[in-house]
């Protein structure tokens, strides 16, 4: 047992760098397929429209516990490959952000009322240019405050990793409570750290919501 000094606080900072990148590599990868899976959903081709509402369920309906698990734990069982830690939960986090935020964006797809579309195609647009230069700047209006609030459910759902060894905030607070037997202390530090990164999202969240309100 040691008490708690100034490379404790630079572990903390250390492990906030990978909970940043986590979330980086999350919205990086996971939101391209968020947009596809958006846009397929609103396809009018129905066979379309129903895979991606099964891969969007699917998602939705295993926990991100099971998905970390399965990932670091169950390809080697499988598939017989040894999968990094890192390369584990960066999989599973893109494919928790793809299946969230393309039901956030799906339903701003659909708020956009149809006669928008009917206006682009008057105008001879086609589809890609109606979405590009219509639909997605309204869609964007419409699912930019839970896209916001649903980061903030992301930079709290990191501190799952901790559980396949990744070493991010919530394991940092863990390896420093058991090496200073200081446990109020340590994730204390942690939960002020999360609360410093989540409020102002929040506070953002709802501001976007009164600016930006769809009703107007």
């Amino acid at each position: 047992m040691r008490s708690f000094g100034y490379i404790d606080l630079l572990s903390f900072v250390h492990a906030l760098q990978w909970t940043v990148l986590l979330v980086i590599v999350a919205l990086a990868f996971g939101g391209p397929l968020a947009l596809l899976l958006a846009t397929t959903r609103t396809s009018r081709l129905a066979p379309l429209r129903w895979l991606a509402a099964g891969l969007i369920q699917l998602i939705q309906g295993v926990p991100l516990l099971g998905l970390l698990f399965f990932f670091y734990f169950g390809m080697p069982v499988f598939l017989g490959i040894e999968v990094p830690a890192l390369v584990a939960v960066g999989i599973a986090y893109t494919l928790y952000t793809a299946g969230f935020l393309g039901d956030i964006w799906r339903g701003g797809i659909e708020a956009v009322k149809p006669a928008q579309w009917e206006a682009g195609a008057c105008l001879g647009l086609t589809s890609w240019q109606q979405f590009r230069h219509i639909i997605g700047p309204q869609a964007l209006r419409l699912s930019l405050p839970p896209t916001v609030g649903f980061l903030v459910q992301l930079i709290k759902g990191t501190s799952l990793a901790s559980l396949v060894g990744f070493v991010e905030l919530a394991r940092a607070g863990q390896v420093v409570s058991a090496a200073t037997f200081q446990p109020l202390l340590a994730y204390g530090i942690v939960a002020a750290i999360y609360f410093a990164l989540c409020l102002p999202l929040t506070l953002w969240s709802r501001t976007l919501e009164a600016r930006l309100n769809g009703a107007r």
